[in-house]
């Protein structure tokens, strides 16, 4: 971290009355939870389109034929790395807590 940096964390930890470390991980759990949210949205915008629950309903009605890949193969690659990303914010969060 710069020296910037850390002049501003000290000072804004002062502020609030936090330690510097509790205000690092405070504001990271904000972060992560604000950016989990985006996807979760983005997730649930994606998966009510096309009546799923996730990437795997999205295969499934290719198999049966109820969904034409040509209309619906950038949503549901959108999908799978909404998945992914959802994933690894969780795993992050666990690590915070």
């Amino acid at each position: 971290m710069t020296s910037k940096n850390e002049e501003i964390l000290r000072s804004v930890a002062e502020e609030l009355d936090f330690s510097e470390d509790d205000l690092l991980k405070q504001g990271l759990h904000t972060l992560l939870e604000r950016q989990l949210r985006e996807v979760k949205v983005e997730i649930f915008q994606i998966t009510g389109r096309y009546g799923v629950a996730n990437v795997e309903g999205m295969e499934g009605r290719y198999r049966d034929g109820t969904l034409e890949e040509q209309d619906s193969w950038r949503d549901m690659q959108r999908l799978d790395h909404l998945e992914f990303k959802r994933d690894r914010l969780v795993k992050l969060l666990e690590r915070l807590s």
